[in-house]
């Protein structure tokens, strides 16, 4: 017979259930809602490509800024519903931002970054320098 160890604190398993039983039966609005969007980073021989999966979101939502070699991606969004009834008057803000910043190296050309969004995902083009493109492939004798 093997023991398995059980490592959740019973109170922390308490909570997750009751959390499961609210969302599942009841509506009640997070109070910390945090919104950090997932990045994908693929490195070409021509640049860098950055995806910021970011749903829902409209272009004019985001602000993309370079200071010196620092890429800074951030969105502000505000929702507010409103629901009226004769008995009930009900109304709920929403306010999530987030911002992330890169470090771009020194072989990116700054002047020809550009940016699109299409289907929920905000793709940055970060192209390299010609001279970085250039890659030395030679052999190198050993003496």
């Amino acid at each position: 017979m093997n023991l398995i160890r059980f490592n959740q604190h019973p109170v922390n398993m308490l909570s997750e259930m009751m959390d499961d039983f609210d969302r599942n039966f009841f509506f009640r609005p997070q109070v910390n809602r945090t919104f950090t969007p997932s990045v994908n980073i693929h490195e070409t021989d021509e640049g860098f490509l950055l995806e910021l999966a970011a749903p829902g979101m409209q272009k004019e939502d985001f602000k993309v800024n370079l200071d010196s070699n620092v890429l800074t991606i951030s969105a502000e969004l505000k929702s507010e519903n409103e629901e009226k009834n004769e008995k009930l008057i009900r109304c709920e803000f929403s306010y999530n931002s987030f911002s992330r910043s890169f470090s771009l190296p020194k072989s990116t050309d700054l002047d020809k970054i550009k940016a699109d969004y299409k289907d929920g995902i905000l793709k940055v083009n970060i192209p390299k320098r010609e001279e970085a493109k250039v890659a030395v492939n030679r052999q190198i004798a050993i003496s």
